[in-house]
Formats: C-alpha cells, sequence, structure tokens
C-alpha cells in the first residue's frame, strides 16, 4: 500500500497528516498486559515498555555458539548453559519474556545476530533490514521486538520519512528494472518489497529503542487504522553480536 493510497484511505488520518507526528508517534505503556491491549489510535503507531533489565546478557552472548551470521537460540540450548548468578538472572528475563509472548498467541524468536544478510540482487535499492521499512502483513498484527546486548535498532518518524518508490529518480531506475506494460509496475514493486522501505530526510531525528525496553510496532495490514512504523536494524558499526527477541 502506498503512503499516499494509505492516507486517502483514512480520512481522519489525512486531517493530521500535516501535524508534527514525531513527539506524539510513540506512547509508553508500564506493564506488559498494557503493551499488548493497548490498541494503536491517531498518529501513535509504537508503544514502549521501558525497562531496567537485571542480569549478564553478556555473558549468555559470549556462551552461545554462532557459527553463522546468525541463528534462533532454542530453550533448550538456553537452560543447557551453566551461568553465574549474574546469567541466571539474564536468563530468567529472557525465558519469562518469551512466556509472556507465547501467551499473548505471539510466535517469539530468540536470535542471536552478528549480522543480517545483505540484498545484493538490487544494490541501488536494497530491501533487506538496514533499510528503514514497514512490516506488512494479510491479517491484523503487531511487532514485538526487544534486544537486550548489542545495538538496538531504530525508529524513523513517519512524518521524516518518504517512500522510496516516490521518489522520482528512484522510480525512473525501477521503471528499467521493471520492463513491463504500466498496468503491473504496481504489482512489481509489490511483489519485490520495494514499496516497503523508506529514506530518511537528511536531518531526520530518529528514535533508538534502547536496550531491555520491549516495544511494540504497528504493522501495515487491512484493518489498521493507524500508519505503519518506519524501523530498521543497526548497521554493524560496533561489531557486537545482538541478543533480541523479535515477532
Amino acid at each position: 500500500m502506498l503512503l499516499s493510497d494509505f492516507l486517502a484511505s483514512k480520512p481522519y488520518i489525512s486531517v493530521m497528516a500535516g501535524m508534527d507526528q514525531d513527539e506524539n508517534q510513540v506512547n509508553n505503556v508500564f506493564s506488559f498486559q498494557d503493551l499488548v491491549s493497548t490498541p494503536f489510535t491517531g498518529q501513535v503507531n509504537a508503544l514502549c515498555l521501558t525497562r531496567n533489565l537485571d542480569g549478564d546478557f553478556a555473558e549468555i552472548v559470549s556462551k552461545l555458539e554462532l557459527k553463522e551470521n546468525m541463528k534462533e537460540v532454542q530453550v533448550a540450548e538456553l537452560n543447557e548453559l551453566h551461568l553465574t548468578d549474574s546469567g541466571q538472572l539474564a536468563r530468567k528475563v529472557l525465558l519469562e519474556d518469551l512466556k509472556l509472548l507465547k501467551e499473548h498467541g505471539a510466535s517469539p524468536v530468540l536470535n542471536l545476530i552478528k549480522c543480517y544478510e545483505r540484498d545484493e540482487i538490487f544494490p541501488f535499492f536494497p530491501t533487506d533490514v538496514y533499510s528503514f521499512h514497514v512490516d506488512r502483513s494479510p491479517v491484523a498484527t503487531d511487532t514485538f521486538l526487544c534486544t537486550y546486548y548489542g545495538d538496538p535498532s531504530e525508529i524513523l518518524p513517519n512524518s521524516q520519512g518518504q517512500q522510496k518508490v516516490l521518489v522520482p529518480e528512484i522510480r525512473s531506475e525501477l521503471r528499467k528494472l521493471h520492463d513491463g506494460p504500466e498496468e503491473s509496475f504496481d504489482a512489481f514493486l509489490t511483489e519485490h518489497f520495494f514499496d516497503l522501505h523508506y529514506q530518511s530526510e537528511p536531518k531526520a531525528k530518529l528514535i533508538s529503542l534502547g536496550i531491555g525496553n520491549m516495544w511494540k510496532l504497528a504493522v501495515d495490514h487491512p484493518e489498521s487504522q493507524v500508519l505503519p512504523c518506519l524501523h530498521r536494524a543497526p548497521n554493524e558499526t560496533s561489531r557486537e553480536t545482538r541478543l533480541m527477541i523479535i515477532c
């Protein structure tokens, strides 16, 4: 869905489109139950449960074996780790978060990440998670994520981002890549996920998701009443292995 189409289909949102959304896009909640039960409304498309977690998550990262760039950590493997008291506290947090999300009906995955795969198919328009993007689903759902160790993800305020397929220079290059009839161009953009990606304004004020905070982000789905949340994975600047839950 193009941003312009979304706004046109949501009249009350289009009225607010000219307002400064940056400070009103994120709301804080104070319990996990509030996080999962609070709906997105108006300009709000990101909810944050701010937490200062106990435990040594670095110890867990150091003791998990990572042979490739990324792997899913299974609960059995987590439970088999021999940890100090501080490491055990961190493991307890991870297990509890997985349990709460599963009880909510989500399918959480605990990932250990050295780096994500880069998109080398379309180098002038990468569609990997290092690019600001929105998540899309054919059914109503939300994205939950929490970074326990390593660099956290970032949110780009909707008012400071532009859908890349609407940028004339990029659109022209995509038409060359498409090399087909005009009536199939939009389907081509969707098929290759180009329409999910955004570029930031030069002086955009990015929002860090921080360490230990549990987030709920709005997804582009047919029943959504708000704009989807623009976000990306951090660039591999620190080279620290990340430990995070996402679903």
